[in-house]
């Protein structure tokens, strides 16, 4: 066996005794741990009764919620940035998965989309919701990043360079529909 060489018993033992130490703090140290901890017998009902009951008492007001906020540029920007990289990730976790698991190949699909006689319009229509997720997402990354090195900042500048945004992936957009 292991321990039995004295060398490696005796760290052992100094080490078990170090560790049992350091789990054995008295209760009064350890109570920071566990005074605000409910106890068992509680229910979640009974603890968020509690809480509503306190913060009535203490006249605290409810956090605020969306409908009070003014909407802004900013904020509908961000949004919008959330919305397009969830939305990307999804369609291209759903086009790799529909390329793995439909039997035939892309020219068979290309086609049967040109058999549809849809109309130029809604072809362009279909390539601007492309094309317009794809550049505001880059464009408005582009824009994080800048803000990762410390830039862009200001009030001014946030509004300017969202604008910017938007318009650069407008045309971007537009001019890839006509391509």
């Amino acid at each position: 066996m292991l321990l039995q060489t004295p060398i490696i018993s005796n760290l052992f033992f100094a080490f078990r005794t170090v560790a049992h130490r350091g789990v054995c703090i008295s209760r009064e140290h350890c109570s920071v741990l566990y005074k605000h901890a409910a106890p068992m017998g509680t229910t979640a009902k009974e603890e968020m009764n509690k809480f509503w009951s306190k913060n009535a008492r203490l006249n605290r007001p409810m956090s605020p919620h969306i409908t009070i906020y003014k909407w802004s540029v900013p904020m509908m920007m961000s949004i919008t940035h959330r919305g397009t990289g969830v939305g990307l990730s999804g369609a291209i976790s759903a086009f790799a998965v529909a390329a793995l698991v439909l039997p035939d190949n892309y020219p068979y699909y290309l086609d049967l989309i040109h058999s549809l006689s849809v109309g130029p319009f809604l072809i362009g229509l279909a390539k601007f919701g492309i094309a317009f997720p794809v550049s505001y997402h880059t464009y408005n990354g582009i824009r994080h990043l800048c803000w990762d090195i410390g830039k862009g900042f200001k009030i001014p500048e946030v509004y300017r360079t969202g604008y910017t945004v938007i318009g650069l992936s407008i045309v971007t957009s537009i001019a890839l529909t006509f391509l």
